[in-house]
């Protein structure tokens, strides 16, 4: 199995087995239950793997980190667990894999794991225009995967 495939049926099982993983919490519980998230998740895929995929400095020498990188894939991987809300990160992790790739990294897809609503909302008119560009312009596909309660 493919580490993508791997990092979605691990991200599915972690949510899971979280209490109250999907419960609006609201800023600052809400970013300590993410980044808790995030790190069971890297620990996981790292187990899996041998090796630490998760955020990971592919933007040049700035601080902007992506939260898995997959190079031999081509594959950067963002947990936005939000994407169903008007304001999210979508377009500065568009922005980062952008960046990324100007710099030469291998990137070919941008997978978005989402809270349920996510895709739907990156279905909406200008998030589609935004990911039709991406794919045209830099050949970056993205896909949206919301997590299953």
């Amino acid at each position: 199995m493919d580490k993508v495939s791997q990092i979605i049926k691990f991200a599915n099982q972690i949510a899971s087995e979280m209490d109250d993983f999907f419960a609006k919490k609201g800023p600052g519980k809400g970013n300590t239950s993410t980044n808790a998230y995030i790190k069971a998740l890297g620990n996981q895929m790292e187990t899996q793997f041998g090796k630490d995929y998760s955020e990971k400095n592919i933007c040049g020498e700035n601080s902007s980190a992506v939260d898995f990188y997959f190079p031999d894939e081509g594959i950067v991987v963002e947990i936005a667990l939000g994407l169903k809300n008007p304001n999210t990160e979508y377009e500065k992790d568009i922005l980062k894999v952008i960046l990324a790739k100007s710099l030469g990294k291998n990137i070919k897809k941008l997978l978005f794991i989402s809270k349920p609503g996510g895709e739907k909302k990156c279905a909406q008119p200008f998030r589609l225009a935004i990911r039709n560009w991406l794919d045209k312009e830099f050949g970056i596909e993205i896909e949206v995967i919301d997590l299953a309660p």
